[in-house]
């Protein structure tokens, strides 16, 4: 089992979606437009710090609960449901952590807990399973 906090004043809400596309010599490229880029980065540097001794090889279950930095009319540990949408978010997340070494491939999480909050403490809690 894998289980951590990331702390983050701001929790990265760009999701994967934003790839961009353009041409060049009539041959679509598509590229990373920079918010995106920085989410990655900043996600790599937290996540690369967790990355478990041997990558996952099975079935995993995996729990994120995503901590949001508090509003005016939010409460602690109110659920957030406003956007960015929970598939969006863990789309950019499971990516990053295949690109550290968390598994062999990401198809290996067969189930996942995903929430989202208002927090004192905003971040990313995970937590990972072997099933």
């Amino acid at each position: 089992m894998t289980e951590f906090f990331m702390p983050m004043k701001k929790v990265p809400t760009v999701t994967h979606q934003t790839k961009q596309v353009t041409v060049r010599n009539g041959k679509p490229v598509f590229y990373e437009p920079a918010d995106l880029q920085a989410a990655r980065s900043k996600l790599m540097a937290h996540l690369g710090q967790h990355v478990p001794e041997s990558k996952y090889t099975g079935p995993v279950r995996l729990y994120t609960k995503w901590l949001f930095p508090m509003t005016k009319t939010s409460k602690n540990g109110q659920y957030k449901h406003t956007r960015p949408d929970t598939d969006n978010l863990q789309k950019l997340l499971k990516d990053c952590m295949s690109d550290c070494g968390y598994w062999k491939d990401d198809a290996l999480v067969v189930s996942e807990i995903v929430e989202k909050f208002w927090a004192d403490l905003p971040g990313i809690y995970i937590k990972i399973e072997e099933v």
